[in-house]
């Protein structure tokens, strides 16, 4: 339960401390240290997101979990009223991609109907779905309306990594504590 005020600062239980300097010590003695054969795999893996290798070894490194959905905003998928239809080098790049799931978040006028009516003429189909928050609802609406699809999926918010175009996108990570947020310029950057 929150109380006023509380900002979910670190937890206070004993150990806290020791555990959390311990696990930092650990990972950071990894990383430098990883295996060619899992670097191998990770370089792989980041291209059958789509995501530059940096952005995936970021998240990866910061969450500690691979990507396994993508939760797109329509302005990122450049649907914004149902009767649009989405760019073709916007729907390629996706029908390329394998190992994730698609989830979305709608901005009206336009529906998650309408929205994975506009999906599925490309052969893609949503995950799940739901409309948008606004950019005047509070923290916690915007939290509960971005966690509502992936909580839907049954995914691990910090296996999904949220696709956008706005600065109030760019927020939804982090108010669902996702594993964060690419621009859609540069996760379909050379798309074709």
């Amino acid at each position: 339960m929150s109380q006023i005020g509380h900002n979910n600062g670190p937890a206070m239980e004993p150990g806290f401390g020791f555990r959390k300097t311990a696990w930092t010590k650990a990972r950071a003695e990894l990383i430098p240290n990883l295996p060619i054969e899992i670097l191998r795999r990770r370089v792989a893996r980041a291209k059958e997101l789509g995501l530059p290798y940096k952005t995936y070894a970021s998240v990866r490194a910061s969450t500690g979990r691979d990507v396994i959905g993508f939760l797109f905003s329509n302005n990122a998928l450049r649907v914004l009223r149902a009767e649009q239809k989405m760019p073709g080098q916007r729907a390629r790049k996706l029908q390329g991609l394998s190992g994730v799931d698609f989830l979305a978040v709608c901005h009206k006028p336009l529906t998650s109907q309408g929205l994975s009516q506009r999906l599925a003429e490309h052969g893609l189909t949503l995950t799940a779905s739901a409309e948008a928050p606004h950019f005047a609802d509070s923290w916690s609406d915007i939290r509960d309306k971005i966690a509502l699809p992936v909580r839907e999926a049954g995914l691990p918010k910090d296996g999904v990594l949220v696709i956008g175009d706005t600065s109030h996108e760019a927020l939804w990570s982090e108010a669902a504590k996702l594993a964060g947020f690419v621009h859609s310029d540069r996760y379909f950057e050379g798309a074709t």
